[in-house]
């Protein structure tokens, strides 16, 4: 058996995916066929003895589709197809926009004379509806050959059936139109698919960003020479050298020398860790310090960061996308009102004994059902409340990727936080300074003047303190950094040290374990062999981390902190911000299975992080929600992205996707309220098709008004 990812093109919704899923199922030689609307592929297990991707694409096209070589390139086409659409839709429609307002509050005003011409209306109307609203036309008879209805069958249906009536009204010199509502549904779905597709151009920035991680050339040591290779050529058993500031190309193993390696890309910790002879080392991580030689043991899908990379893929294709509101109710609501149109002609066609004044009574029966139930509130309903909620969190910093993340935002009972970065700030601060001799000013000055040439984050941390204190520093000569001990360098006559406490001072031994047991890094000012003070630095609890965990809380979500760092740190940082359930020294796969593990529960899972460590979790999570402070990485692998990097910013984003939620609810609820009082009516023939038409226009208004009232809720509020 042989595998193989198809890019899907063409694909609607998630009953599109299931039909190109049950084509392919259906080919002699297919063992599996796996189709995901959200990636927009398909995965297939198949017998290349029997059946070959040539005969997949033949497939995929007689179901209506197509097979793309190029995704990136056709996304940017559809995108740049769809504003065209929206664009010449828009003005072609704009007519009609003006003229729905004076229809209520000034029918007689002299524009209404130029607007309600009927041949005006109908090319514009014509134009619209089978010119731009073509592919939704296309959408829906591939929908009905998969035997389902969605969102293209329901805008066919009541934009065609307005379309239709308004024509022939217009032919035997009834001046009685409803081209507007043609016109105007196509336009503002166009608009939300439109949205779509500028989410989805974007869906697999994360997995490009994450390769861009790992270094195209590497120093390896072949007989005796140093040579500069393209990483895909090295293979296990090469010795690589990896010089400061150079990035490791592949997974290995130390074999000689030792450095400060930053793993942040693992873990997600800003500290570098120590390596030394027999440690292993990964792909796309930074050599901060000294130079070593390293035995490939790793490459290509081998390594850590590419089984990254294969983990945010899975778990982006295996993310079910959410069926849209109006989608799920499309199935039963459009044969239903199919039927019921059909039933009211022939019943009422019957009740009037035939001849020719029935039939025009049947025909206004008929056609004032299918008015009356035109989608335009159904169409305004989502696009209307997503517009103005997105508009409202975009003014706090929060972005919304896709109306599927945002659905399930609202409905969140678990939020996972990593911490460096998210609850804290990310980098170490000076917390505490203990003096074992001299001045407070003294200490810092000779600290801070030793470290100014350092890079590691605890020497800038430290330089960074000592500076606000001290002011002015004097310059330091001799200066050298000793991987895992620290610097050394002559200040003022004195040879200082910062870094590792040398043995033989209990006292300060003492005062450095207490310090370490709040989860702080501690590092000795030592001065002419003597130690003269400790420096105890951490990565700091944002401002507002404490109070957003709590509002959380509030809302009856249970928070739980994942971090790659010890457990000491931990649980001092979850004490400071009221966390009780935390994990420790995890790593990338184990906070997607964490993720996984509670979706498994029943869970609704939203992930927060900042890191490319947190992208596997953040693809896996129902909802993943990204920091804009953070790596690129970890922005583009979520669905929605805060971009002030602050926690109360999520609980905000959190509280927006439930208020926009139940707006949406509000609506469809008033749309179908129209349809299930004025359906019967209409089929009754106690609601003409000019009342039906303007009952539906009153829905649509109702709908976009109450869409309008989430602007006056204030910030925080539910």
């Amino acid at each position: 058996m042989k595998d193989v990812n198809l890019e899907i093109g063409g694909m609607h919704c998630v009953m599109c995916a299931a039909a190109v899923e049950r084509a392919l199922n259906k080919l002699d030689g297919v063992e599996s066929a796996s189709v995901s609307y959200a990636s927009e592929s398909a995965s297939v297990c198949f017998d290349e003895s029997r059946v070959s991707v040539r005969d997949m694409e033949k497939c995929v096209k007689q179901a209506g589709y197509r097979v793309l070589e190029d995704r990136a390139l056709a996304q940017k086409r559809e995108f740049r197809s769809l504003l065209w659409s929206f664009v010449i839709s828009l003005v072609l429609s704009l007519p009609f926009f003006i003229m729905m307002p004076f229809m209520f509050f000034w029918p007689h005003a002299p524009i209404m004379h130029l607007l309600h011409n009927g041949w005006l209306q109908f090319v514009l109307a014509t134009l619209v509806q089978f010119g731009i609203g073509w592919r939704f036309f296309v959408g829906a008879w591939a929908s009905i050959r998969a035997k389902s209805a969605n969102m293209d069958v329901l805008v066919s249906l009541g934009t065609l059936s307005a379309y239709g009536y308004s024509l022939y009204h217009l032919l035997i010199g009834n001046p009685v139109y409803y081209f507007e509502a043609s016109a105007m549904v196509i336009t503002l779905v166009l608009l939300g698919k439109l949205f779509e597709s500028r989410a989805k151009a974007h869906a697999n920035d994360a997995v490009d960003s994450l390769l861009q991680l790992q270094p195209k050339m590497a120093t390896v040591l072949r007989d005796g020479q140093e040579l500069s290779l393209p990483t895909g050529e090295l293979v296990p058993g090469d010795v690589v050298l990896v010089r400061p500031g150079e990035g490791v190309a592949v997974d290995g193993e130390i074999i000689a020398g030792e450095s400060a390696v930053d793993e942040s890309m693992l873990t997600g910790e800003s500290v570098p860790v120590h390596k030394t002879t027999g440690d292993k080392v990964y792909a796309g991580t930074v050599n901060r310090e000294g130079a070593f030689r390293f035995s490939v043991t790793g490459t290509g899908q081998n390594t850590m960061l590419s089984s990254i990379v294969k983990m945010v893929r899975g778990a982006q294709e295996s993310k079910p996308p959410i069926q849209k509101l109006v989608d799920k109710v499309a199935a039963v609501f459009v044969p239903t009102i199919l039927a019921i149109a059909v039933l009211t002609f022939l019943i009422t066609l019957l009740a009037y004994g035939g001849g020719e004044e029935a039939l025009n009574t049947a025909v206004s029966h008929g056609v004032a059902v299918l008015v009356i139930a035109c989608p335009c509130a159904l169409g305004l309903a989502t696009p209307t409340a997503l517009m103005v909620g997105a508009g409202m969190a975009a003014e706090s910093g929060i972005l919304m990727k896709d109306a599927d993340a945002l659905q399930m935002a609202s409905k969140v009972t678990r939020v996972v936080l990593d911490k460096t970065g998210t609850i804290t700030k990310g980098s170490p601060e000076v917390t505490d300074l203990v003096v074992l001799s001299g001045s407070r000013e003294e200490a810092c000055r000779l600290a801070a003047a030793a470290e100014q040439a350092s890079e590691h984050p605890i020497g800038q941390a430290v330089f960074r303190y000592g500076q606000q204190v001290a002011g002015e520093l004097p310059p330091a000569t001799e200066f050298s950094a000793q991987v895992g001990r620290g610097v050394e360098a002559v200040v003022l006559g004195k040879r200082v040290t910062v870094g590792k406490l040398p043995d033989g001072f209990p006292e300060a031994q003492a005062a450095m374990e207490a310090l370490e047991k709040e989860g702080k890094t501690v590092v000795s000012l030592v001065v002419d062999g003597v130690p003269a003070a400790l420096f105890a630095a951490a990565d700091q609890v944002k401002e507002d981390s404490a109070h957003a965990i709590s509002r959380m809380k509030e809302q009856g979500i249970e928070v739980i902190m994942l971090t790659g760092d010890n457990l000491t740190t931990a649980q001092a940082i979850a004490a400071q911000v009221g966390i009780t359930s935390i994990q420790a020294q995890v790593m990338p796969w184990e906070k997607q299975e964490k993720v996984s593990a509670l979706k498994a529960q029943g869970q609704v899972v939203a992930m927060v992080g900042d890191g490319a460590n947190d992208a596997p979790a953040l693809a896996a999570a129902d909802v993943g929600i990204g920091l804009g402070t953070g790596t690129d990485v970890a922005a583009q692998a979520s669905s929605l992205v805060v971009m002030s990097g602050s926690l109360e910013d999520v609980a905000e984003a959190i509280q927006i996707s439930k208020r926009i939620m139940r707006k949406i609810r509000q609506n469809l609820f008033w749309a179908f309220l129209y349809n299930s009082i004025g359906v019967p009516l209409a089929a009754f023939g106690l609601l003409s098709p000019v009342l039906a038409g303007a009952a539906m226009a009153f829905s649509s208004v109702s709908v976009v008004t109450n869409s309008l009232l989430l602007k006056l809720t204030k910030k925080g509020n539910l």
